[in-house]
């Protein structure tokens, strides 16, 4: 297990429900609800990431790969430069956030397919039953 990575997916996990109560509740005083649905979306892949990083945490102990290491990384960097940058445009309406959104969403991208690459290479042989 990669006790590194649960420990940011459990954070991770709590400022997702943090960021979706305020979402819901607190922003809408201050955003228009184009707004609001732009930081709803940082939301909602911030914690579909966070249960990939608990995968991620778990995957290390069958998949022994750096590619599995690398793949958390990309994950949490994915997770601070696309949702993050959302969460800047939706609350101060930086706009220049627009090309960091893209960056965050490719190393998702490549963090999904870096488990792809450590199961692929697993040599581990598996008993029929």
């Amino acid at each position: 297990m990669r006790k590194g990575f649960l420990l940011l997916a459990a954070l991770s996990g709590f400022m997702s429900v943090a960021f979706g109560a305020f979402g819901a509740h607190g922003l809408k005083q201050i955003a228009t609800p184009e707004m609001i649905a732009i930081f709803n979306l940082g939301v909602e892949y911030q914690f579909y990431h966070t249960f990939a990083l608990i995968a991620v945490a778990f995957a290390g102990h069958w998949l022994p790969s750096r590619l599995i290491d690398w793949a958390g990384y990309l994950f949490m960097g994915g997770i601070v430069l696309f949702s993050g940058s959302l969460y800047a445009y939706a609350i101060l309406g930086a706009k220049w956030t627009a090309p960091i959104t893209p960056i965050g969403g490719f190393c998702l991208l490549l963090g999904w397919l870096f488990i792809a690459l450590a199961v692929w290479r697993n040599r581990v042989v598996e008993l029929d039953d």
